[in-house]
């Protein structure tokens, strides 16, 4: 069920830190942000659980989930910026 839910906190954090981080180099579309926003809450439950902040088998609130989902989208910019460069 951790998993479940997880994937619920993410979807609503990748909504959350795309209305928090508006740019050109984020990713318009709702699905792609969606996912950017789960893998957010991966990063931040895997993080947490390392650093001895969750238990194991203890996902990510929603404000970790939406820092995750903010760390993945700000890599996302740096890889996504640096492929749509034009000369």
């Amino acid at each position: 069920m951790s998993i479940i839910w997880t994937i619920i906190i993410g979807f609503i954090a990748g909504v959350i830190a795309k209305f928090i981080m508006p740019g050109d180099n984020e990713p318009s579309g709702f699905i792609l942000t969606s996912i950017l926003g789960i893998v957010g809450a991966f990063v931040a439950t895997y993080l947490g659980q390392a650093l001895g902040w969750y238990r194991p088998g203890e996902g990510a609130g929603l404000i970790g989930a939406v820092v995750g989902a903010i760390l993945v989208l700000l890599v996302y910019g740096l890889v996504a910026g640096g492929r749509r460069r034009t000369i």
